[in-house]
């Protein structure tokens, strides 16, 4: 098999890691040649390097209109009239009236110069020095000095790479900038985004994006030679081998993982904590309880620019959706889970168009006062006056034998008080039902979008998965705020991954729908690469046999655990091949890993007195719930 051949992507660049069903998925487009007067221009940035742009200005418009700017490495994706399949995306605020303007960001598609991976900030002492920011604001100064009948104000946004790219925008934003929202950008792409979790690298994501990005100045896709990619990634073998057999050294990106192993400068100085200081630009964070890529990201960026917010800037829309799936379709539904009513629709109505209104027309109220989350398994919108909200209490969910969860401490001081595996890197535990398709299928939705929502049943006969769950529930759990899981574990080799899930068991007779009897719907989950544990910086061997404590952030959450429902935990050490192998042997660098070091290690999770392995949770007491 050779690097990828030429099989292009149609998509919609609505998602760092596109979305290419969804446009099929549309319901009929109206003729936006009828609405719109098209404008294809290549914009100069201050460095000569021309970016092609495409303008929409509404037809006989009353009044000069504000501009709604979007910036993407994946093609503006253009109709047999050449007109953009993203004006779909704003179908709820064309009403409104505004002119759209959407960009090749550098190096891709119509646009001239290199296209760099994130492309880090530029050297501030250097005026000629460029980064996505400066093309940011040297666009915009060009918008609004030349595009007819526009009133100066523009607004920015964006998912995923399109979120980063706005987040980078608004850094240093231009004058005319007077909002933003920030979809599903990744904050740091070695502890909780795209490419890594907690320092464990995510291969499929990472190969076979890298691939895409980097074959062409347009969408590539890597051609298996095989449907289950577990399979392929499994017979792929050492890390190592994916450069010698595949790569040859041509994908940056790929390069970059392999130089940068631990969390060093260079994954730094794209991480939003060494960048964010406080917001500039009224901002709307926007994120899915069930995004399979960029999570973390969006809740971090919340979080750091609610530091330094005095001006309150800074907001936060978290709902029940998947990677950019508040961006299209009525969201009623993800997989097999129903939300009972039509909440991307909601999102676009009733919050993100009269988000723009307000700060670029001066029409209506803001849409929100702080923070709005839907609350899964109850189904409801809840505003919070912060997130995570400091009403909530801590409680631990504490390990016993026999499976058994609760929120009672263990007493036994007994040293056997432990459960234990064989946790084997030639048999990993699948992260999703087999087969697994590849991430970006383009004859078929692939199951890549929904597998945060599958039903954990899947592993319950894998010896190397262990598990715990509650009693059923007498009353209502409502967790609102951060999850954590504190691990007291011990293994045979000298390094290993954990990776915890936090799960809701439905009663095994649901009529509500019969589907969802028995179900095992996962709220929360992490791995975390032992070799970090007391920094990414610089990665240090297991002792083996030793009790090890272990404190792994599985982010927040805002669910209600319904009565007669089951509180689970699991935790296993493969999650394949969403996350590579750990080879279970300390080597100072897993991708020159040889196929000798891949060995099999016995693991060990403890719960006794002295040793007390839980999750702990955030719970909002009944006073404090909504509605109460």
């Amino acid at each position: 098999m050779s690097l990828p051949r030429g099989c292009k992507f149609v998509c919609l660049s609505l998602s760092f890691l596109l979305l290419p069903f969804i446009a099929a998925a549309q319901q009929e487009r109206p003729d936006y040649s009828t609405l719109f007067d098209k404008t294809d221009v290549m914009i100069a940035a201050r460095d000569g390097v021309k970016l092609h742009s495409e303008i929409y200005s509404p037809k006989n418009a009353a009044e000069p209109l504000p501009i709604i700017f979007e910036r993407t490495p994946y093609g503006l994706s253009n109709d047999e009239k050449g007109y953009s399949r993203k004006l779909s995306r704003y179908a709820e605020m064309i009403p409104d009236g505004y002119i759209f303007v959407f960009q090749d960001i550098r190096g891709r598609y119509g646009s001239e110069g290199k296209f760099v991976m994130q492309r880090p900030l530029r050297d501030p002492k250097d005026p000629k020095a460029i980064d996505e920011g400066t093309d940011t604001y040297d666009t915009i100064a060009w918008l609004v000095k030349n595009v007819p009948h526009n009133n100066g104000r523009v607004g920015l946004l964006g998912i995923s790479y399109g979120g980063w790219l706005t987040v980078m925008g608004m850094l240093e934003p231009h004058p005319a900038l007077k909002a933003v929202s920030e979809q599903a950008s990744p904050a740091d792409m070695f502890l909780g985004d795209d490419f890594h979790h907690n320092g464990a690298f995510r291969l499929s994501y990472g190969y076979e994006y890298s691939t895409m990005m980097e074959t062409d100045k347009t969408n590539f896709s890597f051609q298996f030679d095989r449907f289950d990619t577990y399979d392929w990634y499994l017979q792929l073998g050492a890390l190592s081998n994916a450069n010698k057999k595949y790569i040859h050294g041509r994908l940056p990106t790929w390069s970059d993982f392999v130089a940068h192993p631990n969390y060093d400068a260079f994954w730094k100085q794209q991480a939003m904590p060494y960048l964010l200081t406080r917001p500039r630009v009224p901002n709307l964070n926007v994120a899915g309880w069930w995004d399979q890529e960029d999570f973390y990201g969006p809740m971090k960026i919340y979080e750091l620019l609610e530091k330094e917010d005095p001006d309150h800037l800074n907001y936060l829309v978290a709902g029940p959706w998947n990677h950019g799936g508040w961006a299209h379709g009525a969201g009623n539904s993800l997989g097999l889970i129903p939300f009972g009513s039509d909440t991307a629709l909601y999102f676009r109505q009733k919050i993100e168009a009269p988000w723009f209104a307000y700060w670029l027309k001066n029409k209506g109220s803001l849409p929100l006062k702080e923070a709005l989350l839907f609350q899964t398994g109850s189904d409801t919108w809840v505003n919070f006056d912060s997130w995570p909200p400091r009403e909530a209490q801590t409680k631990n969910l504490y390990f016993h034998e026999d499976g058994k969860l609760s929120f009672d401490a263990p007493t036994g001081d007994s040293e056997q008080a432990f459960a234990s595996y064989v946790s084997d890197p030639a048999h990993p535990v699948p992260y999703r039902n087999r087969p697994i398709d590849m991430t970006y299928p383009e004859d078929h939705p692939g199951s890549w979008f929904t597998w945060l929502v599958q039903d954990q049943r899947f592993v319950d006969n894998r010896p190397d998965v262990l598990t715990w769950q509650t009693e059923e529930l007498k009353e209502d759990v409502t967790l609102a705020g951060q999850v954590t899981a504190k691990l007291f574990a011990s293994t045979t080799g000298s390094d290993a991954d954990w990776i915890v899930k936090l799960i809701d068991v439905y009663p095994q007779k649901y009529p509500e729908k019969w589907q969802l009897s028995g179900y095992e719907l996962m709220i929360a989950g992490e791995v975390f690469r032992a070799r970090f544990r007391n920094s990414f910086e610089k990665p240090e061997p297991m002792q083996p046999g030793v009790v090890t404590p272990f404190k792994i952030d599985l982010h927040t959450a805002n669910h209600v655990f319904k009565k007669g429902h089951r509180i689970m935990v699991q935790v296993q050490s493969t999650w394949f091949p969403v996350i590579d192998r750990n080879p279970q042997k300390f080597v100072p660098n897993i991708f020159e890993a040889e196929e000798s070091d891949y060995q099999k290690a016995t693991e060990r999770m403890y719960r006794s007195k002295r040793f007390p392995s839980s999750v702990e949770i955030s719970v909002l007491p009944s006073a404090a719930r909504p509605g109460s």
